[in-house]
């Protein structure tokens, strides 16, 4: 055997972290801080904050198609055109349909980001924290494996990782949706305050609250050493933030990785698989393609981070065969890519509101008010599993309102200027239950433009599921009803899976290895220096959004991985 003995110390780091997005950026950060000299590998292109938010600061009018997609972008890319944040300011930021394929064996929108940053850059920014509720919820009602942690064992890296990332929200004093370190709230609308006063009297297990939003409104100190400032309230954030108002890895966890002089970030860097070394009884390092050239090489490290986004990060998993693994790196039980969720994104609501005629509102706010579930929160008490949060907004109907009426001259245009009525849109975000039917693989024919397998996607909706939806439509319409709207039309989008871009499982944490591949401290069972802290290690959904709890696990499991290092234990 000839070993590039020169090639391979020069490949050398302390960590490697698999993808930028918003965990890896996590993992990149607590790594550096701590002295380990961390590799950043990130399979799209670079784009560098600010610079690189080419549209950020446009106008409607400078672009070609007015901000619309063009219908030759729709025909060639009818899933990432079927994401709400796709338009012509955004779709650089989005991976085109043709880019990397993959098999749908059941209707499936995989919507994906790559670049430094990764969907970091294009996220909703609401951010809940789980309840001991959504914890305790597996091992309460037996369906998915019990979580081998709980709120409390999370709680404290919650407030360290909003600290530093800035969320904008209330002290609302909820069991069910704990309170955080935050910021000034953003305000809810007169309509919304309405809305959220009839709900508290009709309901006392109902609470809205407005959303609690990754945006600063009061930056600190440690934001404005990374040149971060104050939210402008425009909601262009799919754009990229040039004042670094909302959290991204590319406007803080990044640049915190890189002032420490540790952090080598290497882009066009497709990860083919993880190297794991029999004889020594752990992973060694990772096998890279790059993007350009076809090119590969081995990257060499005592620990390994696996955030490349859930689906990804099963992808080269289950890509990391070995003479120990030959199913997949750690998969000893055969589960790996199974028991993949969502979140139920069907049902919406819209109605009319009449009143408050003389009352509007500043700027575009970033959040809207939010109701954290109501059903089987502490007990089972509905003929479904799990819950579902609601989000609803107010408006005045003056958007655009020029291109469908009537009309010219001075006495139209002055008729554009005065606010039209008001509207209210609400909708679902339900959690899934875990099965193991609802799975990914790999193709055994066909290959990438890198000779990686293709993905195969096999995840599809249950009789829960509906059950559910069907709850949020009745309660929904219960609740607009008795606020006082009118008009309320009831909405199934029908949308496939992955379209909620809340995709989650594959490698789930738990207690036991013959159920899961992951421990409390998102560490293989079977290879204690490779962690796995996106997506892909939940063992269950919750109904809130999921990004805050990636962020919190990352960083409770950087800490115990250097920890463990310096122990002599990887």
């Amino acid at each position: 055997m000839n070993l590039n003995l020169k090639a391979t110390k020069s490949n050398m780091y302390d960590a490697i972290v698999v993808g930028s997005g918003m965990s890896g950026g996590w993992a990149a950060k607590e790594l550096c801080e701590k002295g380990l000299k961390t590799l950043v590998l990130e399979r799209g292109r670079d784009v560098r904050h600010v610079t690189d938010y080419t549209t950020a600061t446009k106008n409607p009018w400078e672009f070609e198609h007015r901000n619309k997609l063009p219908l030759d972008f729709k025909a060639q890319n009818p899933i990432a055109a079927r994401c709400y944040a796709v338009d012509e300011a955004t779709e650089q930021f989005f991976v085109k349909d043709h880019h990397h394929p993959y098999v749908q064996e059941k209707p499936y929108d995989w919507i994906r980001g790559y670049q430094t940053g990764g969907k970091s850059l294009l996220w909703a920014r609401q951010v809940q924290r789980w309840s001991e509720y959504e914890f305790e919820a597996p091992a309460r009602d037996g369906f998915g494996v019990e979580w081998p942690i709980g709120y409390n064992d999370l709680a404290p890296w919650y407030s360290y990782v909003e600290r530093f990332a800035g969320i904008s929200g209330n002290k609302d004093g909820l069991k069910n949706l704990p309170d955080g370190e935050f910021q000034k709230p953003f305000e809810l609308n007169a309509v919304e305050k309405h809305i959220q006063a009839a709900v508290h009297k009709d309901y006392k297990n109902r609470q809205v609250i407005i959303g609690r939003c990754a945006h600063l409104t009061e930056p600190q100190p440690w934001h404005l050493e990374l040149g971060r400032g104050q939210c402008q309230a425009r909601h262009l954030c799919y754009r990229g933030c040039p004042y670094g108002a909302y959290f991204s890895s590319n406007s803080a966890t990044l640049p915190a990785a890189a002032r420490t002089g540790n952090l080598t970030l290497r882009p066009h860097s497709v990860v083919h698989s993880v190297i794991y070394d029999a004889q020594k009884g752990k992973a060694t390092g990772v096998r890279v393609t790059d993007a350009n050239t076809n090119e590969t090489t081995d990257y060499f490290a005592k620990v390994i981070f696996m955030n490349a986004a859930c689906l990804n990060t099963n992808l080269v998993l289950m890509n990391s065969t070995s003479g120990r693994f030959p199913n997949g790196l750690g998969n000893d039980n055969g589960l790996l890519g199974r028991y993949v969720a969502f979140h139920n994104y069907r049902g919406s609501l819209t109605a009319t509101f009449e009143g408050y005629q003389d009352s509007y509102y500043f700027g575009r706010r970033p959040t809207t008010a939010f109701m954290p579930s109501f059903r089987n929160v502490e007990k089972q008490d509905s003929d479904f599993m799990r819950g579902y949060m609601v989000a609803f907004s107010a408006s005045r109907r003056d958007f655009h309102r020029g291109a469908r009426q009537d009309g010219f001259g001075a006495a139209f245009k002055e008729s554009l200027t005065r606010p039209g009525e008001w509207s209210v849109y609400m909708m679902m975000q339900g959690e899934t239950i875990p099965t193991y039917e609802n799975h990914l693989r790999l193709s055994p024919t066909l290959k990438d433009a890198w000779g990686i397998p293709q993905l195969v996607t096999s995840i599809g909706y249950d009789d829960n599921d509906q059950k559910l939806l069907d709850d949020f439509i009745a309660s929904g319409t219960e609740m607009l009803t008795k606020s006082g709207c009118s008009g309320i039309v009831a909405h199934d989008s029908k949308q496939s899976p992955g379209l909620d871009i809340h995709e989650m499982g594959g490698c789930r944490m738990g207690k036991d290895p013959k159920t899961s591949l992951l421990n409390g401290w998102n560490q293989f069972h079977a290879c204690a220096n490779v962690f796995v802290t996106d997506g892909a290690c939940m063992p269950s959904v919750g109904n809130q959004n999921p990004s805050l709890t990636f962020m919190a696990l990352t960083a409770r499991a950087a800490n115990h991985a250097v920890e463990e290092l310096k122990k002599g234990n990887l």
